[in-house]
């Protein structure tokens, strides 16, 4: 893992020049530490990933851990300062598609050692066959984990389909009511042209211009959801790797570009790992700039 940075600064913002457009400087782009660092991270989590992802198909019980409190080390107590209570939201982790709770091994528990003392992850079906269903299913967990912990409105973590699935059910299905904060992972936002390669219902909502993303580019006035999208320079599955970010003009959405983080590498990456706890703990002000973190990768 990279050094550990501290909860309360904000990624590097960045601005570049356009670069030249010949087949040698791509070739050079391509072959920067950055990126050979981040492919190789890819490799390797995606090989661990594939021996964790059995132990994900089973449900995830709603386990609040009463010893967690957001004091104990200084970075936690700095993470605090400003709401000593912000730790005990409970916290949603939704994974991507053909995916389970898994990918968020991670993340899960950097964040409960972080101090979020409510951290628990939701599978949905391996057979979901619209956004709007898998929406419509999110908002019954969490009404089950307001019953549960008695808390009014959570945090939502979505990876890739997840995050896509969380948005659709803030702007569409008055989910603002319940999620506090959603913050995206690699989540197709703008569609990807890998979606035209498989043509089942659900992977062709995820295509550039298809009627779902067309519904959620639609006017969402009062919405009351703080939205950050974190994505990647190196996300594979996202064609154009900007349509991991979220511009509706009516979410005003942070977008936080991380270089050299892979698609399924970005819940185990540090540095947005750090980004995700800032952004819980309320550390980070909505804005609708862009920001650039040097890769740490893990």
């Amino acid at each position: 893992m990279g050094p550990t940075s501290d909860p309360g600064s904000s990624p590097e913002s960045h601005t570049e020049a356009p670069a030249p457009a010949t087949p040698r400087w791509a070739l050079r782009s391509l072959c920067t530490p950055a990126l050979l660092t981040g492919g190789l991270t890819e490799l390797a989590w995606v090989g661990a990933h594939a021996l964790l992802y059995p132990l994900g198909a089973r449900p995830e019980e709603l386990r609040p851990d009463a010893l967690l409190r957001p004091a104990g080390s200084p970075a936690v107590r700095a993470l605090f300062a400003a709401d000593p209570l912000a730790g005990r939201t409970p916290v949603l982790l939704v994974h991507g598609l053909v995916d389970n709770r898994s990918v968020f091994t991670i993340l899960r528990r950097s964040l409960r050692r972080r101090g979020f003392t409510s951290v628990c992850t939701w599978n949905y079906s391996p057979w979901l066959g619209d956004v709007a269903q898998g929406a419509r299913e999110l908002s019954e967990h969490i009404e089950q984990i307001c019953a549960e912990t008695g808390h009014d409105r959570v945090h939502v973590v979505g990876h890739s389909l997840g995050g896509l699935i969380a948005r659709y059910l803030v702007q569409r299905l008055g989910g603002d009511r319940r999620i506090d904060t959603l913050v995206t992972l690699g989540t197709p936002h703008q569609g990807s042209r890998w979606a035209h390669v498989l043509p089942t219902p659900l992977v062709r909502q995820l295509r550039p211009g298809s009627p779902l993303l067309r519904e959620l580019e639609q006017p969402a006035p009062g919405c009351r959801t703080r939205i950050t999208a974190i994505y990647s320079d190196l996300d594979q599955m996202l064609v154009p790797t900007s349509s991991g970010r979220c511009d509706h003009p009516d979410l005003g959405a942070r977008n936080v570009l991380f270089r050299g983080a892979g698609h399924m590498s970005l819940p185990i990456h540090r540095g947005v790992i750090d980004e995700v706890a800032a952004t819980l703990a309320g550390l980070r002000a909505p804005t609708t700039l862009s920001r650039v973190s040097p890769a740490a990768v893990a």
